[in-house]
């Protein structure tokens, strides 16, 4: 009835990665990254842009308002922070 464990770890889920642009860098360690989607109206067929903002974790503060960033879930960091910054993908001009 014993099972051996083997030494790897179990392998963990796929977190979400999202791209967006950082629209502000005021707090410390942290930036509001704002995602923008595209949705059909169910009733009209207009295609309506929908923004969501994300507190991302951005350890190093290198990160400025305009900045093209791709952001990856994480643990919680504070009451609002789930993400954190894992590339700049493009600076701000």
């Amino acid at each position: 009835m014993n099972e051996e464990t083997t030494g790897a770890a179990p392998a963990r889920g796929r977190r979400k990665v999202r791209e967006g642009r950082v629209i502000s860098d005021k707090m410390m360690n942290t930036v509001v990254v704002a995602i923008e989607t595209r949705v059909r109206h169910a009733l009209y067929g207009k295609i309506m842009r929908r923004t969501t903002k994300f507190k991302a974790h951005d350890p190093t503060n290198e990160c400025g308002i305009g900045d093209r960033v791709e952001i990856m879930e994480t643990r919680p960091i504070s009451k609002e922070k789930r993400w954190r910054v894992v590339r700049i993908l493009e600076k701000a001009k």
